[in-house]
């Protein structure tokens, strides 16, 4: 008989994702929270004389709630199966190669969002976001990176076609006003 309480490697995976999934589950009861809450403040038009049951906060109210309650239930689960010693192999999951693949198109998409679109022609922005997501992902980021110079002709003719077709064919087709 063995007293090693180093658990197997299944046991482990399992460890980790009890305890990715409690996180998760965490974010989704405050998320929930968030949403049931901008919901029940939301306007409730009876100025207006409109049903009760019609109000705009209606379905964002019963999904926040659903979210929580649905979350609350992982949470619970989870706490019972994280074992110790987890939390230290989630967070080198964390610092793996996909990750960081993931983050960055996370920081690209918020970047876009959040700093390009609106202090710029919309084409230029939607241009400049394709550009840099080619070259990071062909070049840098790549398992296999190709070489720089036809990646970078290569994205600056997809940003240009991209940015200029996003533009027409959302402003020209349509009709949306864009920023």
């Amino acid at each position: 008989m063995t007293t090693d309480i180093t658990p197997v490697p299944e046991q482990a995976e399992e460890a980790i994702r009890a305890r990715a999934d409690l996180i998760t589950a965490l974010v989704l009861v405050g998320l929930g929270l968030v949403i049931v809450y901008f919901s029940w403040t939301m306007d409730r038009l009876e100025v207006r004389r409109i049903n009760p049951a019609t109000i705009p906060g209606l379905v964002p109210l019963l999904l926040g709630g659903a979210l929580t309650v649905l979350g609350a239930m992982l949470a619970v689960r989870s706490a019972r199966l994280v074992a110790p010693g987890s939390g230290a192999a989630l967070a080198r999951v964390f610092v793996s190669w996909p990750v960081v693949r993931i983050g960055t198109v996370l920081a690209l998409a918020l970047f876009y969002t959040l700093v390009l679109v609106g202090r710029m022609p919309f084409w230029l922005a939607s241009g400049l976001f394709i550009f840099a997501f080619i070259v990071l992902f062909e070049t840098i980021l790549a398992d296999r990176p190709k070489p720089l110079l036809p990646t970078l002709l290569w994205a600056l003719g997809i940003a240009i076609a991209g940015g200029g077709g996003i533009f027409w064919v959302f402003a020209r087709i349509f009709l949306v006003r864009l920023p």
